[in-house]
């Protein structure tokens, strides 16, 4: 298993950062390899991807979520991974996104990828193009202001 993380200042308001990450079905915006996400309720995604040249659909729950603070997750199924993204507020007008990630590459294709750094580039780049999306915008394409406690162990 490997774990990526990748940290990036962004300038708008913690809330406007945080809202925009609620909006699961707009990642192909700004993720690399991310062909489409659906949400069918307040936890539950389904994903497609290209990683490596190989498409992976799975299904991913949001395991805790709190808003302006964190959104985490696990996979159910398919490419084993899980992760926090983190909100920290700067000041008024700027917030660092910080995202942390645990991907167990799949095959021989992902792991050849991960060890070449690949996986680790292209959450570089997201966070990058994330930072673009909401800074040319301006505002939030929408969002989602619910809690989601992590489950009792």
């Amino acid at each position: 298993m490997s774990t990526i993380t990748e940290t990036i200042d962004v300038d708008v308001p913690v809330s406007t950062a945080y809202d925009q990450w609620t909006q699961f079905e707009m990642f192909p915006q700004f993720m690399e390899g991310v062909s489409e996400i659906r949400q069918f309720d307040d936890t539950h995604t389904h994903w497609v991807v290209e990683i490596a040249g190989q498409r992976r659909e799975f299904d991913a729950t949001i395991s805790e979520q709190h808003p302006d603070e964190r959104v985490a997750w696990h996979s159910d199924a398919g490419p084993d991974h899980a992760g926090v993204i983190t909100f920290h507020r700067l000041d008024e007008a700027h917030t660092r996104v910080t995202a942390q990630m645990e991907i167990d590459p799949d095959g021989f294709v992902e792991n050849v990828a991960d060890k070449l750094g690949v996986l680790s580039h292209r959450v570089k780049g997201d966070m990058r193009r994330f930072k673009d999306f909401i800074e040319t915008r301006g505002s939030e394409t929408g969002g989602w202001r619910g809690n989601v406690e992590r489950p009792e162990p």
